[in-house]
């Protein structure tokens, strides 16, 4: 059940009337309505509101993959389709999903193909889900298709969530080290200073000055540092999201290191498997091509997939349209090449996704075996600063006592 909102008139004085209510479908609105004697112009599905209604109302992946094997187990088992749709949406707990799912039964039963239905959703159905879709209702294998799809965004899902993985633990300990040395020098630091306060002759160490300097400055204008930091965070992200940035941050991607290695084995790894299950699925390799660019998320990988497929326009095989471009490693084009002699290019395509996934693997190893002692050498530079500043001024004091007497 989501809730509704409707707008009715009243035939006897034609009237509109406005309200909302909790049904299955726009279908459901439009028959209670009729009972209290209304006619029916329009139902809008009720958008949650606020920042943590649109936390809980994302769809995930995982609801996705749910949504997609149970959906194909029902069908294999001769459901016919709204009633399969119907049943996963009562198992459903994820209200945005269910709002989706409710708008596209509808649409549905108007009358609309699967995969138009879930066009109309696209932050949730993204092109590859509807390419599948619609190659599975055009050849009467919808629920394999399915069940194809359930399994290309697992791979996907776990790729991701190891790439995140890796990132994790830096970041935690970068974020400890930050609030560690802001807890020094907001509350140990000054109060080294007092105990030198009213001291003739005495002099701060210049390692603790310097430090005494930036805690001063955080104490003080800690609100236009937060302030900063955030304007930075906003503009960053809108940067980010135009070409330019797109440009600059996926360029860092294929080349900084020590992550290039990763991403660039990450990208092969999803054109191989996006490609393989759309070739698999009986896609034209042209769109194949296109469907697979947009999902790679990296402008110029998309950029040389785009390329190659003008080529292969022109007569040219793919692995010849993608022999020698920089972004992609030689393995891809020669294990194309395998497949279309062999006319087995779906088999090369998860093959070569296969290799690929357990190289991402080897990689997200190797940048840990290598973030960790950086991290170790950064911590012990930034222990040996903050522990000089503090002990160097009392073992001053401890000194001067003793030269006293």
């Amino acid at each position: 059940m989501v809730m509704f909102s409707y707008v009715a008139r009243d035939p006897a004085t034609g009237k509109k009337v406005e309200g909302s209510m909790q049904a299955d479908s726009e279908k459901t609105v439009s028959q209670i309505l009729k009972q209290q004697g209304y006619a029916l112009l329009e139902a809008n599905v009720e958008e949650s509101s606020g920042f943590f209604n649109f936390l809980k109302g994302r769809v995930k992946s995982k609801d996705k993959v749910i949504f997609s094997r149970q959906l194909s187990t029902l069908i294999n088992a001769g459901l016919p389709l709204v009633q399969s749709l119907r049943s996963v949406l009562n198992q459903t707990d994820n209200k945005k999903m269910q709002s989706v799912l409710t708008d596209v039964i509808g649409n549905v039963e108007g009358g609309k193909s699967f995969a138009e239905c879930l066009k109309e959703h696209p932050r949730v159905f993204d092109q590859v889900f509807v390419s599948l879709v619609l190659a599975g209702e055009a050849s009467g294998t919808l629920d394999v298709a399915l069940d194809r799809i359930a399994n290309q965004q697992e791979k996907d899902a776990e790729i991701a969530s190891k790439v995140r993985g890796a990132m994790v633990y830096p970041i935690i300990v970068l974020l400890v080290m930050v609030a560690v040395v802001t807890f020094m020098l907001v509350s140990v630091l000054p109060q080294v200073q007092e105990l030198y306060r009213g001291l003739p002759g005495a002099k701060l160490p210049f390692v603790t000055r310097m430090l005494l300097s930036v805690s001063h400055f955080v104490t003080s204008y800690w609100w236009a540092i937060i302030g900063a930091i955030l304007v930075l965070i906003f503009f960053t992200t809108k940067w980010a999201r135009t070409l330019g940035g797109k440009q600059v941050i996926d360029t860092a991607k294929l080349k900084m290191w020590p992550i290039a290695p990763l991403f660039t084995k990450m990208y092969m790894a999803r054109f191989s498997r996006t490609g393989g299950t759309l070739v698999a699925s009986g896609v034209p390799l042209i769109q194949v091509l296109d469907i697979t660019g947009k999902a790679i998320n990296n402008v110029h990988v998309e950029a040389s997939i785009l390329h190659a497929a003008e080529k292969v326009k022109g007569g040219k095989a793919l692995s010849d349209a993608l022999q020698g471009d920089p972004n992609f490693l030689d393995l891809v084009p020669n294990m194309l090449k395998i497949g279309e002699d062999s006319g087995a290019l779906e088999k090369m395509l998860e093959k070569t996704a296969d290799y690929y996934e357990k190289e991402v693997d080897n990689q997200i190893k190797a940048i840990s075996t290598i973030i960790e002692p950086l991290l170790m050498i950064v911590l012990g530079v930034v222990a040996i600063v903050i522990i000089s500043a503090i002990l160097l001024p009392i073992y001053g004091l401890v000194g001067q006592n003793l030269g006293g007497r």
